[in-house]
């Protein structure tokens, strides 16, 4: 690997240990060629989610530079000249790895799909909320930020057996469900809510009443069983989980245990703290992660013991 690939990677690594927390403690108990290319992939799905997310900026002109920067990528991607550290990374992570850049670009359409709603969509003196009318519509936005992902990471981690795209595009689900459950006070701050408006009505929850919730207070009743019936449908992704792993190769299989051990452990958490989403952000705490990361490296060597 020639030094300008090395440091690429390495600057994709930094990102990684800075930004990925959950995702990172999974990295490590990874060799070391596929925990590069996983860094790489984070990276690149961090560089479109800021430019997504800069709420400094209208949306139009954030759609603009996420334009911009995904031409950038194409002309890379293609052997064009590069200086983006990113780019570089991530072309050679495609290469070794057989990742389809169409995955990639849909990585992109997930994180710019918050942006769709027209600037200056203004009702009351405040613009439209980003919502989602049924489960379905959320699988898809779920599909493209989270389960893409697992398509990708899948292709890093090896596969033969054809069932385990399916069922990481599943785990992906679950992952994202959780998320979700864990940021509806942050979102509803930034205008969006993730629930289902179907579920919304079926639990008698108003939009106005997440939108406005205020901060540090209890949810109500009927949001508790709103977010336990989303809750509900996380543990039936999580399933899928379980029967990802065996699939995979056995060197690449306590990263995905300790990725979904990691994930599951905050929906856990989220649970036991009976749903109180607003009260302060639910979190594994890092005491945690390092036990589930210790017992993850140990399969690890474990599999090299043996293999």
């Amino acid at each position: 690997m020639s030094e300008e690939l090395s440091a690429a990677y390495a600057t994709c690594r930094a990102i990684a240990k800075r930004e990925a927390r959950n995702f990172y403690y999974a990295f490590v108990a990874l060799p070391e060629e596929r925990s590069d290319a996983i860094c790489a992939i984070y990276a690149y799905m961090r560089k479109a989610d800021d430019l997504a997310d800069d709420e400094t900026l209208p949306r139009i002109e954030r759609r603009r530079l996420i334009d911009e920067w995904l031409a950038d990528w194409h002309v890379a991607r293609q052997g064009g000249p590069t200086i983006d550290p990113v780019f570089l990374a991530v072309r050679d992570a495609c290469e070794r790895f057989a990742i389809p850049y169409g995955l990639l670009d849909e990585l992109v359409a997930g994180t710019t799909m918050d942006l769709e709603s027209a600037d200056g969509n203004v009702s009351m003196g405040r613009s439209e909320p980003d919502t989602y009318a049924t489960f379905h519509d959320l699988y898809q936005y779920c599909y493209l930020v989270a389960s893409v992902v697992g398509l990708v990471c899948i292709r890093i981690f090896g596969y033969t057996d054809p069932r385990a795209e399916k069922l990481a595009e599943r785990t992906g689900i679950a992952f994202q469900l959780t998320n979700i459950l864990r940021d509806v006070a942050e979102d509803a701050e930034r205008n969006r809510v993730y629930l289902p408006l179907d579920y919304l009505s079926q639990h008698q929850v108003q939009l106005e009443q997440l939108l406005n919730h205020r901060p540090k207070t209890a949810v109500t009743e009927s949001e508790r069983s709103l977010l336990a019936a989303l809750a509900a449908r996380a543990e039936e992704f999580y399933q899928s989980a379980t029967e990802l792993l065996p699939l995979i190769d056995r060197e690449s299989r306590p990263a995905l245990w300790v990725l979904v051990r990691i994930y599951h452990a905050l929906l856990k958490r989220i649970k036991c703290a009976n749903f109180e989403v607003y009260k302060k952000r639910i979190s594994v705490p890092t005491f945690q992660k390092l036990e589930i990361l210790s017992v993850g490296m140990c399969k690890m060597v474990m599999v090299k013991l043996f293999s």
